[in-house]
């Protein structure tokens, strides 16, 4: 399936990841159905779309919400008449340690709320499993060719300090070959699916960060620097132009791997 012309639908479109795929793909002649909390911003990315001569249409779509997913898939399919691919990037985190004890009296003095954990699970799990459920309600109804693109991580394998999203990521990781494994046995032989686990990625958030934190990061990669938004598009349109991509959760990382649990 070619990228000219697929509908392409992507959550967390309005930053990161999901911004730079918007622009990237529009530019390359798919038509993007853009969704995010932050509006403001949303429309930011459409109009730069826009201005670019590119096709996309956008919508406020919160992904922890049954029903505003479903408004949002309905929204994409009134507008272009089909989904073909979803990339689902919405994501947030909460970073703590599970519990953390006061250096002097040993006792614990701070850990990780049930707030920080739902709002994680809620967006980066229950979210994603919205997100494609609902796509491919309709996706199935109506027989049509697509490719559901999750978002992972390289800390799927474990980042100390992170254990509600490292739980998602590799939550999300586990799924291509899962849900491979449903089409298969169900013959939908129209519908593939292939998760991406990008490493550390040139992003507004991260290049923000201290540059001495920032430059402990780079250390740990061994290609020597941050993934480049680019290089994540790149390998988005590989899995959509390539048949054989399916049932997989591919890393682009630049060599990394999860710093946590592996030292």
């Amino acid at each position: 399936m070619k990228v000219k012309n697929c509908v392409i639908v992507i959550t967390g479109a309005a930053s990161g990841i999901g911004e730079a795929s918007a622009i990237a793909l529009a530019a390359e002649g798919a038509k993007v159905v853009l969704g995010d909390m932050n509006e403001e911003q949303l429309n930011t990315v459409r109009q730069t779309i826009a201005d670019r001569g590119g096709n996309a249409v956008s919508s406020v779509v919160n992904v922890t919400d049954e029903l505003s997913v479903q408004s949002f898939m309905d929204f994409a399919v009134q507008h272009f008449g089909c989904i073909n691919v979803v990339l689902a990037c919405a994501g947030i985190i909460r970073d703590s340690y599970l519990v953390t004890p006061d250096r002097d009296t040993g006792k614990v003095k701070k850990f990780m709320t049930l707030e920080q954990w739902k709002q994680v699970i809620d967006v980066n799990l229950t979210g994603v499993f919205l997100t494609l459920r609902e796509a491919l309600i309709r996706i199935v109804d109506n027989k049509w060719e697509a490719v559901l693109i999750p978002i992972s991580s390289i800390n799927k394998s474990g980042e100390l300090g992170q254990l509600n999203y490292a739980s998602t990521k590799a939550s999300i990781a586990l799924w291509p070959k899962l849900l491979a494994g449903e089409f298969h046995a169900r013959a939908m032989k129209n519908i593939r699916v292939a998760a991406i686990a990008p490493g550390y990625v040139e992003t507004p958030i991260l290049t923000s960060i201290k540059t001495e934190i920032l430059q402990g990061i780079i250390n740990e990669i061994p290609l020597g620097r941050l993934v480049k938004t680019d290089e994540i598009v790149a390998t988005i349109k590989f899995i959509v132009e390539n048949d054989a991509v399916h049932g997989t959760t591919l890393e682009i990382s630049g060599g990394i791997i999860g710093k946590g649990l592996a030292k």
